[in-house]
């Protein structure tokens, strides 16, 4: 199922580079809940219900929380969208340039992290505010990939879709490496630090950026162009 897959003439290496940011995505999400006060800064449908929640009165939310990281997802998703308008023709310098903006604000998160911490309230809004950015610019940009069935985010209607059409590998293994990403991050979270979690996240986009740009100097097939 995964040669399958991965052996796709028409995307290339996006479909396993896109389930390593998934990846990426689980483990940003259990850092900022499990470490920045009950908030997501990838999955936004849960930061709306949480804002519902918040404001009902529910004991451990924040609605101050969940907007900041709202407002921030936002921000990196119209710069995401800027980005692919400036890069239109070729899906693998895109995704290059995506990965390391990404690395950077990962890189200031984990060491602002590891020079203050994470609990106090100005630098848990930073954190969550520059992750929160880097989520939304990834996924403004995997979403002009276009590559089908990987969002990287939403797993709801991926889920979904897999059950009722009861096909469909790229949608198991992105509900599986989000679940690995999520269990990862909450490992490095409470048996280790925050800056060890958003240390391995980082890691992952490095990846993702030196085997992207690899593949992307000496193409086989026409993956880097748009698909149709």
């Amino acid at each position: 199922m995964l040669t399958r897959m991965h052996a796709d003439p028409r995307h290339g290496p996006l479909v396993p580079m896109l389930l390593v940011l998934t990846v990426v995505t689980g483990l940003v999400d259990a850092v900022s809940y499990l470490a920045l006060g009950h908030v997501f800064v990838a999955n936004m449908t849960g930061n709306v219900v949480f804002l519902g929640f918040a404001l009902a009165g529910a004991p451990g939310l924040s609605a101050t929380a969940s907007l900041a990281a709202l407002a921030a997802f936002l921000a990196g998703a119209w710069a995401g969208g800027r980005l692919a308008e400036r890069r239109p023709g070729h899906r693998g310098r895109l995704l290059v340039a995506t990965a390391v903006v990404q690395s950077v604000l990962l890189a200031a998160c984990t060491a602002f992290a590891a020079a203050f911490g994470h609990a106090e309230d100005p630098v848990r809004y930073t954190l969550i505010g520059v992750l929160g950015a880097a989520m939304g610019l990834q996924n403004a940009v995997v979403r002009a990939l276009k590559v089908p069935d990987l969002t990287t985010t939403v797993l709801t209607m991926t889920i979904t879709a897999l059950a009722a059409d009861r096909t469909g590998a790229r949608r198991l293994a992105s509900a599986a490496w989000m679940f690995a990403g999520a269990l990862l991050g909450a490992v490095l979270v409470l048996h280790a630090t925050v800056p060890v979690a958003l240390g391995a996240a980082l890691a992952l986009l490095l990846a993702v950026a030196t085997l992207t740009h690899h593949a992307s100097r000496h193409p086989t097939t026409p993956w880097p162009h748009p698909a149709a």
